[in-house]
Formats: C-alpha cells, structure tokens, sequence
C-alpha cells in the first residue's frame, strides 16, 4: 500500500509541474491567433407558390436534422407604442392550442416525434420554428401547418400567457440591468419596449390577438425556410401540401402601427443632450450602468454595418473586450461588462451593459466613456483588431453549423429584404474591416448619447456628482416610472 501511494504522488508531482511548466509559458506569451478559416454555405434555392409564400431551403446532410422556420417580415416594429407586447403575444399563442389540439397535445405530438418546436417575435420579424429528425419531417410539417393556419387562440390560454408575462415582467422591472434597457428602450431610441409594458399587455385582448394574426400572418409577408437534411425538391413538395391552402389577402393587408408617428417630444434628441439619467432603485443589490445611443441612417443593409459589429467587438462583444477587461478583469467591478447593436431596416440602437456594486456605480459610468472616447481619438491596433475579428468569424461559422443556427440567418437576411448570397460574403467582409473605419464610425456615431444608472442612488450619489459636476443631472424614482410619459413620470 505504501508502495502505491508513492507511486501516486510522483505522478501527482509530474503532472503538477507539466501542468505549472505550461501555465508558466502561456502567461509569458500566449499563442497567436490560427488563420482565419472559410466557411462555404451552400446556396440557397429559392421558389414561390401561387399565394405569394416563399420557400427557401439549403442542403445540410451532416446529420439527419431538419429545421423548419415559418419568418412574417414583421414583429415589434409593426405595434403602436399602446400595442407593446402585440406580436410577441400573438406569436407565442400559435402554439398555444388549434382548432384540432390543445397545447398540450402540440407539445406531446412534436416530442413524439423526437423534436422541438417555439414560437415569439422580435423587433423586426415574428417567427414559428420546429426541428425534427428528417424521416419525421412529413409528419412535423402537418404540425406546424395546424399551428400557423389553424391557431384557436383560447381565450384561458390568453389569460394564462397574460399572467406570466406580466409576472416576469413585475420581477424583472426591479432589476436594474433590466429596467435600464426597458428605460433607454423610450428615453434614448424612441421606440417601445417589444416585450410589452405592464399596462400595454393588461389591455390585450383575444380580439386584439386575433386581428394582429389576421393583418400580420399572410402568405406574401412570409418565407418558409428549410435547412439541414432535405433536397429543395422535397421542401418545395412539402410546402405546397401544407401551405399551397393558405389563403391569399383579398387586400393587401396594413400593419398594425407601422410606421407609428411618434410625438416629437418623445423622438430622441438628435441634439447633444450631456447629460445622466438615474433611476433611482432604493436597498438594490447593484446598480446597472448604461450608455445608449441612436444610430441614425445605419440599418442592418448598410455598408456600414461591418465596421459597427468589428467596433463592437473590439469594445464589449465578449470576455477580452475593452470593456470587460477594463470592468471585470483588471478591477474586478463586475461579473461582466459588454455592448450590442440592435438593427433596424433604417436605422440601430446602440447600448452597453455593466452591473456592478452601487458604490462603484460612478466609476463604472467614467470607465465606460473613457472607452468610448479611446475608440474616437486613437486607431486600433492590428494585434487587438486581429483577434477581434476572429472572435466574430468564428462565431459566425459555429452558429452556421446547427440547422437552427442556419435558418435564423437566413430568416434574418429575410426579414431585412437583403440576397442570401450575404451569408458567403460575410467573413470577407469582416476581415476588410480597417482601423480607420472602425474610430470614423465611433467618430460619427457613438458620441453624446445618454448615461443611464439604474441603483440606490443614495450609495453613489455623491461619487457620481463629484465625477460628472458639469453633466445635468436628472433623478426618477422607480415607483414613479412610467416610460408612457414624455417626462417619464407617473
């Protein structure tokens, strides 16, 4: 025995110091980045019924899964500021019951096929999507033809889906980093929270429901998108047997509220506002710091939108960003710190995302815009860009590995009126981003947008006054918060 566990801690002792020898070389130098890799996308083939419904479908035959995605090219942006929550509500009933099932039987008949199905909606699009092994494929298509041409809309159900939003949505709007967004979302964009507000989803009705479906889910406003394990002669076969019936409008349908006029008193400044938005969160646990900005003119089309997602790499889009590294790693403020686009047709929405302690509220608020400023005055350097723009590619190319991953770019090129043949040239693209596009975009666009610290304001108060004395300084109790408001108050 005693020979043993000798034996067993010398091993120990040898793996030990391999393991410290390489930790050792890795924290003097660690390895460059591998070349870039291509990812080939087949093509996408492309028809159309009679009714006007588009069928696009690419071959994946790796594995024997097949996604089938159902995109209306419209969702959030086709609510009225009074209708938030619309067409996330409407979507996620579709599953919710037929004229023939229950919920509960759509449920058991797509897990008795070994898949998944799910339904919501989005900014720019509403969705119904359902995964299935291909020899089941025939069978799930019957499924989510019932859902979309067949959808009941029972009322208890309604009132079910009702109850929870609005429990999630009272949980979540006393958490910081939620309410920051759900605030920037009126006080910054101009626009509605798509998930709904609590008054917005109180007043929905079956009715209201019902007359979203019958305006938003019309053969010519979708594309039925096959990806994975299936030839597009048996796609285009597919979809003229469940959805060759659907009806085409007898009038060209109008969206609901778009495009909503918005008040000018509540459209964002495009003036320099240089000033802080504190929503003030008493006994929080922390406070949520965030800058957010319009961008005006810059939709998902433009040429301008690699520059935007490499510049957002390089600040907030994953743990070696500046603003993670800065945060997080090299201060130890936060759990994490990031940044994001949201597109638009015409347009984006620019924010970032800290949670952090209240204390350290103030100086998260300074970091953040000292980022931001680095990103204007000075270029950035080949050996930051380099890896940056890998954390993109590579990303990109494993989400195109799923058959998931693949249909929801696809409907994303879709719902934005934009080729297919986008998804080939996006590497390329990314790649031939240079330093001097990157800090003219930060230039142009991400300067004067609003600070938003959502937190016990008593905690950093007086810190964040001393840092930002020449910033206006604008205080909303949460319990007065109402984003209906022009002035944001009860």
């Amino acid at each position: 025995m005693r020979r043993r566990s000798s034996i067993f801690g010398l091993w120990s002792f040898v793996i030990w110091s391999l393991v410290s020898a390489g930790l050792a070389l890795g924290q003097e130098k660690p390895p460059a980045p591998g070349a870039a890799k291509s990812v080939k996308i087949p093509p996408v083939s492309e028809r159309r019924l009679a009714n006007g419904l588009t069928v696009a479908s690419v071959e994946k035959h790796n594995l024997p899964l097949v996604t089938v995605q159902l995109l209306i090219k419209a969702g959030a942006n086709s609510e009225g500021d009074d209708q938030a929550g619309f067409a996330d509500m409407t979507a996620s009933m579709l599953t919710k019951g037929t004229k023939t099932r229950t919920a509960t039987q759509i449920a058991e008949a797509v897990e008795s096929l070994g898949g998944s199905i799910n339904s919501g909606a989005g900014w720019n699009s509403s969705f119904v999507a359902l995964t299935v092994t291909s020899d089941k494929l025939d069978a799930a298509m019957a499924i989510l033809a019932d859902v979309i041409l067949h959808p009941k809309f029972d009322q208890k159900e309604l009132d079910l889906l009702k109850s929870q939003s609005l429990d999630g949505l009272t949980y979540n709007l006393k958490q910081p980093s939620f309410l920051a967004n759900y605030v920037a979302s009126k006080y910054s964009f101009g626009e509605h929270p798509a998930g709904g507000t609590p008054d917005s989803i109180g007043r929905i009705s079956r009715a209201n429901v019902v007359q979203f479906y019958n305006d938003i889910f019309q053969p010519d406003n979708a594309v039925l998108i096959f990806s994975g394990d299936v030839t597009p002669a048996r796609a285009g076969a597919l979809s003229q047997k469940s959805f060759g019936s659907w009806g085409s409008p007898k009038v060209k349908n109008v969206l609901l509220g778009a495009p909503t006029s918005v008040p000018e008193n509540q459209k964002p400044s495009t003036e320099k506002r240089n000033q802080i938005l504190v929503i003030d969160l008493p006994k929080s646990g922390q406070a949520a710091v965030t800058y957010a900005k319009p961008v005006a003119a810059i939709g998902r089309s433009s040429s301008s939108y690699y520059p935007a997602i490499v510049l957002n790499s390089v600040l907030g889009g994953g743990y070696s960003s500046r603003l993670n590294y800065e945060i997080r790693i090299k201060r130890g403020l936060s759990y994490g710190a990031g940044s994001g686009f949201g597109w638009r047709a015409d347009k984006a929405t620019f924010a970032t995302r800290v949670q952090t302690k209240n204390q350290s509220a103030a100086e998260v608020a300074e970091l953040t815009l000292n980022e931001l400023k680095r990103l204007s005055n000075n270029k950035v350097d080949p050996d930051e860009l380099v890896p940056r723009k890998s954390v993109l590619t590579g990303g990109f190319g494993r989400n195109l590995e799923t058959t998931g991953g693949l249909a929801s770019a696809i409907g994303d090129l879709y719902a934005f009126g934009m080729s297919t043949s986008e998804l080939n040239a996006y590497m390329g693209r990314v790649n031939g981003v240079s330093a001097d596009q990157i800090k003219e975009f930060a230039v142009q666009n991400l300067k004067d947008g609003d600070l938003i610290i959502v937190g016990d304001y008593s905690v950093f108060k007086d810190d964040l006054v001393k840092r930002f004395s020449k910033n206006k300084i604008t205080v909303i109790e949460a319990d007065q918060l109402d984003i209906g408001k022009p002035d944001l108050h009860k």
